[in-house]
C-alpha cells in the first residue's frame, strides 16, 4: 500500500521542477489564441457561406 505522505513529498518535488510561464508569456498565447480563433471562425463562416451559395446554384434552388 502507498504511502500518502511519501506521495505528496513527490508531488512537491515534480511540481517544483516545473518552469512556469510568466504572465506576458501567458497573456501572449492568450491572445494569440483568441486572435487564432477569430481567425478560423470567420475562414469557416465564409466557406460555409460560399458552399451553401454552390449548392443552391447547383440544385437549381438559388433561382
Amino acid at each position: 500500500m502507498a504511502n500518502p505522505a511519501k506521495f505528496i513529498r513527490e508531488v512537491r518535488q515534480e511540481t517544483a521542477k516545473v518552469t512556469w510561464p510568466t504572465r506576458k508569456e501567458t497573456l501572449v498565447s492568450t491572445a494569440m489564441v483568441l486572435v487564432l480563433t477569430i481567425i478560423a471562425a470567420v475562414f469557416f463562416l465564409i466557406v460555409d457561406n460560399v458552399i451553401g451559395w454552390a449548392v443552391q446554384f447547383i440544385l437549381g434552388l438559388g433561382a
